[in-house]
């Protein structure tokens, strides 16, 4: 006997996005990278590996009895000028001609976002090596694209996170302390963003990403002072995990709303400024976090921004991390200058807009030279009442 064919009912799947949480495999310890071999050669025979020039110096005669003991053919690049488009198309005709099968990113930031890029368009896979603990470069499916001159343009969500993370501790420790300062900033924001943007979220997995920004501010503010006395000791290897793993780790699980609002939104306008360049990624997000806290303030009224923004001043200067446009060495800015890069930050596709209530470049250039203000005086709240 004939048996029917069982229909399919008519349905629509329901089809959400990927998550891309994590690398696929972590290494660390202390002169880990010498370990790392077998899983490198694992992912390829023929790497390009990306950097500055400086970096490149640095790394690669640690990474060079490794390529020899696994008979690797590799080539180096130089990404300058910035992680911008004649980079990468310059780099991806350096994988062509060197046959690379293969990207090894190793740097900070830049060269990191530089190097995930190449591979996610070349379709090869990449692991990165960072030098320092400045940023979550190194964990993250994300690049930022800049212009030649070192100007945000915008970022490129990628379909995965690397396929090999090497946080070797002794490589980090070469780096300035300013580096991880500046990481310790960044990682920062993640709270700050997180619980404004998604705070009130139902969803499991961006209610497990902002407690988990929480417990990652709670972990920096506690041991941020002990780790930078003790370069190399335990707490220092935890506020590195924290900085460099744990704060991507958050960008995953939550998405864009859980990685970048107006902390980082005036970053990138701030990169608008020449004047601004010689401060570090990090150091402009943190001082963006102030001027976030000084907008929920001034717009809302939210007295627990107040609190948050005095607690932060005193961390800060534990640490030393900049409080004002004068810490960030723009105390000789123009008044057009400040204008563009608010504008810059509140152009209609900037991440800003997350925020729960809408803000124009007048009020926000009013918070980005208010960040240190003390508590608003009673006759000051009661002037905006009538206003």
């Amino acid at each position: 006997m004939k048996q029917k064919t069982p229909q399919l009912l008519n349905s629509t799947a329901t089809i959400l996005p990927p998550l891309m949480i994590a690398p696929t495999q972590v290494l660390r310890g202390e002169n880990i990278l010498l370990q790392t071999g077998e899983a490198i050669t694992r992912l390829g025979k023929r790497p390009l590996i990306v950097g500055g020039n400086h970096t490149l110096n640095l790394v690669e005669p640690r990474l060079k009895p490794l390529f020899d003991q696994h008979n690797l053919c590799i080539s180096t690049a130089n990404y300058s000028p910035d992680c911008s488009e004649n980079s990468r198309k310059f780099l991806k005709n350096l994988v062509k001609e060197h046959q690379a099968d293969l990207i090894i990113g190793v740097g900070g930031g830049k060269a990191l976002d530089m190097s995930k890029l190449l591979a996610a368009q070349c379709q090869l896979p990449v692991v990165t090596i960072p030098t320092s603990a400045a940023t979550c470069a190194a964990w993250s499916a994300l690049s930022n694209v800049y212009s030649d001159q070192g100007a945000f343009l915008y970022d490129v969500p990628l379909s995965r996170c690397p396929d090999l993370l090497i946080l070797d501790y002794d490589l980090i420790k070469t780096a300035p302390q300013r580096t991880l300062i500046a990481g310790i900033g960044d990682a920062l924001a993640k709270w700050y963003e997180a619980s404004v943007s998604s705070g009130n979220s139902s969803a499991t997995l961006i209610i497990s990403a902002v407690q988990q920004a929480r417990i990652l501010r709670d972990i920096l503010l506690q041991k941020s002072e002990k780790a930078l006395s003790t370069p190399g000791g335990e707490e220092w290897r935890e506020v590195v995990d924290a900085t460099v793993l744990v704060a991507g780790v958050i960008g995953g699980l939550g998405g864009a709303n859980c990685r970048t609002v107006a902390a980082h939104a005036v970053h990138n306008g701030l990169t608008h400024l020449p004047a601004a360049h010689d401060a570090l990624h990090g150091e402009k997000v943190a001082y963006g976090i102030l001027v976030q806290l000084r907008l929920e303030e001034m717009v809302q009224g939210n007295q627990l921004a107040v609190s948050a923004r005095q607690q932060l001043l005193k961390f800060y200067d534990q640490i030393g991390l900049p409080k004002s446009l004068e810490d960030l060495g723009l105390k000789n800015i123009t008044l057009s200058e400040l204008r563009h890069a608010a504008e810059v930050a509140c152009n209609p596709k900037s991440d800003i807009h997350r925020l729960p209530f809408t803000v124009i470049p007048d009020e926000l250039m009013a918070a980005m030279v208010s960040t240190t203000v003390l508590r608003e005086s009673r006759r000051e709240q009661d002037v905006k009442s009538l206003d």
